[in-house]
């Protein structure tokens, strides 16, 4: 019985101890608030670079837009001086077959 009583001291006093172990490691605790106040941290830059980005997807279909926009003004503008020139061409024939029918006439 005397090793029975033992044995039960020993289980009851290791039982005392592991209560009042401090399971908690404060440099556990420490890296893991530093952990979660850089988590914190990316995620606000994250954010920021997004809401950037996106202004920046924006800014780009914009200049995009007024390119297009002015790429078709051009083209325009070149049609009409083409079509510009080529009725001063026609004037030019008609003015030269005039011209010939009054030499033709004077004659």
């Amino acid at each position: 019985m005397k090793i029975d009583s033992e044995k039960e001291k020993k289980l009851i006093s290791a039982l005392n101890k592991l209560k009042s172990l401090n399971l908690q490691n404060p440099t556990l605790k420490n890296n893991l608030e530093n952990l979660s106040s850089q988590k914190n941290q990316l995620e606000i830059e994250k954010k920021e670079i997004e809401q950037k980005y996106q202004n920046l997807m924006n800014e780009h279909s914009t200049i995009k837009q007024k390119l297009e926009d002015i790429q078709k003004q051009k083209a325009d503008e070149q049609k009409k001086e083409t079509e510009f020139s080529e009725k001063i061409d026609e004037l030019n024939q008609e003015t030269d077959t005039l011209l010939d029918e009054i030499d033709k006439w004077q004659m």
